[in-house]
């Protein structure tokens, strides 16, 4: 619904599994190359993604991968059988760092970077990487790569003109999705926020096009597709300036997804906490980054760099979260 017919499915949904295929303790730590820290947080929980990671474990990719050079899916495939397969206590993330400039041209050897940036990053990567060799795909096929299958999602933008009630919907598909906290005290506030009605009018002004002219609009973006995984940036940065918003955003051990949808009606749609980035540090141009995980045994982790200590649900629910990750 709102987007074209599919050509080709690049993936089928139904290979995708969202349990741990294996059951094992965690794998090892990352060592910091110089200023990597925001790299490794993402890194790992990409690592403690079950259905990503079960399928990096397949094999499937590499063995049907014909690029030449760069492959970021080749890349993560063998970073992730290292960390899982190790018997050292940290590994050196070397081939990720090697290709830095081709994940992201602003990313800089040696220098502080963001988590979020990376995360997003990484995850365009992954895509161009399952899109190669499929070329002039349709918008709608290029959203069935293994990808998007798990971190995809639909948001609807619904635009209606308060001068004739005329009203417009356009579709936009998402991997990951930034909150505004700057009035939250809570992940679900912050989520309502975000669904309800915003107000454009002066210099916002759209063109209604049955007023044929400029006119002042209500918008509206809901979910409208859920993805299987949900991947959340609490928006920290104040201002261009680096200013950091600290403020604590409680979020829930479980998360039901319906009161933000397009259509409330139905069951609960229920997502699990998974892993969490927290930034440490007084300004968001410097500090510190490290996460916790959930491994496939069910326990949780603190991972900072090249350390992995277990920790229990009630530390990883009072930090200051930057980055969530949830499993449906």
């Amino acid at each position: 619904e709102g987007m074209t017919p599919l050509q080709r499915i690049l993936f089928p949904p139904v290979e995708i599994c969202m349990d741990w295929q294996q059951k094992q303790r965690p794998g090892a730590g990352l060592r910091n190359l110089g200023s990597t820290c925001y790299i490794n947080v993402v890194l790992q929980c990409l690592t403690y993604t079950p259905p990503l990671t079960n399928y990096l474990l397949s094999r499937e990719h590499s063995r049907l991968c014909f690029q030449q050079g760069f492959c970021m899916m080749c890349i993560m495939e063998a970073h992730v059988r290292k960390v899982l397969r190790s018997s050292a206590s940290a590994i050196w993330p070397r081939a990720v760092i090697r290709d830095l400039k081709l994940i992201g041209e602003e990313f800089e050897p040696d220098t502080a970077g963001d988590a979020f940036e990376f995360l997003r990053c990484a995850l365009k990567a992954m895509q161009r990487a399952c899109l190669s060799g499929s070329s002039n795909l349709d918008i709608s096929s290029q959203t069935t790569t293994i990808v998007h299958q798990i971190f995809g999602g639909l948001l609807k933008s619904r635009v209606t003109c308060l001068r004739c009630q005329a009203v417009s919907d356009s579709y936009k598909a998402f991997l990951h999705i930034l909150l505004d906290i700057k009035e939250a005290s809570s992940l679900t506030a912050a989520l309502k926020d975000f669904v309800t009605p915003k107000q454009l009018d002066g210099k916002n002004c759209f063109k209604c096009s049955r007023c044929e002219k400029k006119v002042a609009i209500s918008k509206r973006v809901t979910v409208h597709h859920v993805p299987k995984v949900f991947a959340v940036c609490l928006e920290r940065a104040a201002d261009h300036t680096g200013k950091k918003i600290s403020t604590f955003v409680e979020y829930p051990e479980y998360l039901d997804l319906l009161p933000y949808m397009s259509d409330t009606a139905g069951e609960p749609l229920l997502y699990s906490l998974y892993a969490v980035v927290v930034h440490s540090g007084d300004t968001c141009l410097d500090g510190h980054f490290f996460c916790y995980t959930k491994a496939s045994n069910g326990l949780w982790y603190k991972m900072d760099d090249e350390s992995v200590d277990n920790c229990g649900i009630h530390a990883v629910l009072r930090q200051q979260a930057y980055l969530l990750f949830y499993a449906r």
